[in-house]
């Protein structure tokens, strides 16, 4: 499996498994699958509701915890008459507890909303402390994300924003190799809108090579250093997205997959009004 260096030296798998919107009570078989598979690096969050099945997968595995790389995250802390910063812990320990681990891999703000500067402290002191090894953010445009940078102690390891192949935050990306950061996609096949599965450039791409789109899409992604985390919870598909190192896209190729390129979210922007209050507005213990 290919591996990307952090920027504090960290040693983070390309690809991974996400859960994102798989139920709980199928996530402990999906992740099992898939650890069965080969994956070794996990992506989970507080907000899914299924960091206790991930856990629960992870134990049933039997694999060794140095070899894994486990990811969550940290919702949007609520605390006007308290504090966000021990909040932050506090929703960390939660996260902890219900992984069944003594560490994280990485941590990452889930939202660009409320007070993310105390809540980015808390993590600083958190990886400090050795609990979560790296931390960074998610949904951050760049002048959200050099705002952080450049007033805070430790520069986040990782974005994780949407990308795929209608969306491909190629300037996001150059911003965040300047500042050290490493992107990672969420969303990487759109969910398949745009028709993305029947897309004719990607079929005709995956045709020459006798892949799959979800391969090539994958390929895709790993050519250009973004670490992608599909989600899946058939076992065929799960095998098959771990498939994609034994082939390679043409410069041409690459080409052709630029240029579906939209630079518009297919799902909803962070910096709409609405987006913030409605996000702003969910609650997780």
């Amino acid at each position: 499996m290919k591996s990307v260096t952090l920027n504090n030296g960290v040693e983070m798998p390309i690809l991974g498994f996400g859960v994102f919107q798989i139920p709980e009570e199928e996530t402990q078989t999906a992740v099992e699958a898939a650890l069965a598979a080969g994956y070794r690096h996990l992506d989970t969050a507080a907000s899914y509701g299924n960091e206790a099945a991930v856990g629960a997968a992870i134990k049933a595995s039997g694999i060794a915890r140095e070899d894994l790389f486990v990811t969550t995250k940290l919702w949007i802390q609520h605390a006007p008459a308290g504090s966000v910063y021990d909040d932050s812990r506090r929703s960390f320990h939660n996260s902890l507890q219900r992984l069944g681990l003594d560490y994280v891999d990485l941590y990452l703000i889930h939202q660009p909303f409320g007070d993310y500067y105390s809540e980015w402290r808390a993590m600083q002191d958190l990886n400090k402390e050795g609990r979560a090894r790296a931390i960074g953010v998610s949904n951050f445009h760049p002048d959200r994300l050099v705002d952080l940078i450049d007033h805070n102690e430790i520069v986040p390891a990782v974005n994780q924003i949407e990308t795929h192949p209608f969306h491909q935050r190629a300037a996001d990306q150059e911003l965040m190799r300047g500042r050290g950061v490493q992107i990672e996609s969420w969303g990487p096949f759109a969910e398949g809108k745009n028709n993305l599965f029947s897309d004719p450039v990607l079929s005709a791409i995956a045709a020459a090579h006798g892949k799959s789109v979800a391969q090539v899409v994958l390929r895709w992604m790993i050519q250009r250093d973004v670490v992608v985390i599909p989600k899946s919870v058939r076992p065929e598909r799960m095998a098959q997205n771990l498939d994609v190192f034994g082939f390679t896209l043409t410069d041409e190729q690459m080409n052709q997959i630029t240029a579906l390129d939209t630079g518009a979210s297919l799902f909803f922007d962070h910096r709409d009004p609405a987006m913030v209050s409605w996000l702003g507005g969910r609650r997780y213990s």
